[in-house]
């Protein structure tokens, strides 16, 4: 069950352009800095956020990754 909504995430990650997807990370990045400083000042609990964040930016950075290495094998002929 869990892989289905992590795959049904990142297929919703995909079909994002790369603006959105550019905004979805800083989101993420603000959100991880959010749930840091909670947890340091103790208003947040739940320590399982900080990880579910830190994933969400390693999907969004590598659907960027792929999608920079997908450009430059499509226009420099594939090696």
């Amino acid at each position: 069950m869990a892989r289905r909504k992590a795959k049904e995430r990142a297929d919703e990650l995909r079909g994002m352009n790369d603006e959105k997807l550019a905004t979805e990370l800083s989101d993420a990045y603000r959100k991880l800095f959010t749930l840091r400083l909670q947890l340091t000042t103790r208003q947040q609990t739940n320590t399982s956020e900080t990880a579910k964040a830190r994933r969400q930016i390693a999907r969004i950075r590598t659907l960027q990754r792929e999608r920079q290495l997908a450009e430059a094998f499509g226009q420099g002929g594939g090696k």
